[in-house]
């Protein structure tokens, strides 16, 4: 299986660990990810929020350099996902308005989540897990844009999602059952409203303490950072990780997690020490 691959901005700065992730996971999966050439900031955060025919050109001009190689586009980040849906809607609707030609309808926008949640997925990486997550009581957390606004998702859950849930299941961890799965982790005002941000975080973390959890799983390079950030201050928790779905599966069927991926984290994911192998880790470690 080819598979077009648009990583995104986050995943070339903050969010590296997760481009790795992905890119391992597919590769032990027999996908190949060709990337598309030349592709540009899709314009989430700023572009749309100052410019609406900036914000659409600029995920539109990387629509039609993937409809080139023909593949469906698998999509890592959230924020990604939802402008490069919109502007395929866009085009859809009236490609003539935006002067492309003809648009290439058949071209599917892939997150990465609903495609690993996929019954054929599932069975693929269920077949090659080498290390069971041994029942890890974990918080999926979905936040906002890999579901929301559903007219531009075209989420079938947008309210109920599950396939966070199929993952870790599979990977033998357990998904708690918690409230706040979809609420907003304030990502967008992480910078001008950092009071704002805190408390919104803060009941998510409690949320999922509440419930069980030992760690959270997301597939939004912003929901990641912004959590694990903001319980590095004095009023955060402090000790609740967010784990990337990709990095839970390439950690459980390579068997090992890697010294050099904890430190990939704000919030120590030492609650991994009990399911890994520890001289496996320390060994790469100083490798």
């Amino acid at each position: 299986m080819k598979l077009s691959y648009y990583p995104g901005c986050s995943l070339e700065g903050t969010a590296l660990d997760y481009d790795r992730s992905v890119r391992a996971v597919c590769k032990r999966l027999g996908i190949e990810l060709v990337d598309i050439p030349d592709w540009n900031c899709c314009g989430a955060s700023s572009a749309h929020m100052t410019d609406h025919e900036t914000g659409m050109r600029l995920p539109i001009r990387n629509l039609l350099l993937a409809a080139e190689a023909g593949h469906d586009i698998l999509v890592p980040c959230a924020a990604c996902y939802q402008r490069l849906k919109a502007a395929d809607k866009a085009l859809r609707a009236d490609p003539g308005f935006w002067d492309v030609g003809r648009y290439a309808t058949d071209l599917q926008i892939i997150h990465i989540s609903s495609f690993l949640a996929r019954p054929e997925m599932l069975a693929a990486i269920e077949a090659k897990v080498a290390k069971n997550l041994k029942g890890l009581p974990i918080a999926c957390y979905y936040g906002c844009l890999s579901l929301r606004n559903p007219r531009i998702t075209d989420a079938p859950s947008w309210e109920m999602p599950t396939t966070l849930e199929g993952i870790v299941a599979t990977l033998g961890a357990k998904a708690v059952s918690w409230s706040h799965r979809t609420e907003c982790c304030s990502g967008s005002l992480t910078m001008a409203r950092p009071d704002i941000a805190e408390k919104l975080v803060g009941d998510i973390v409690r949320a999922a303490k509440r419930a069980g959890a030992r760690a959270m799983v997301t597939d939004c390079p912003m929901c990641q950072a912004n959590v694990e950030s903001r319980q590095t201050t004095p009023a955060g928790a402090g000790d609740m990780p967010v784990f990337f779905a990709t990095e839970l599966i390439e950690a459980a069927m390579s068997g090992t997690y890697p010294a050099k991926q904890q430190r990939a984290h704000l919030v120590s994911p030492v609650i991994f020490a009990g399911i890994f192998n520890e001289a496996t880790m320390k060994k790469e470690d100083s490798a």
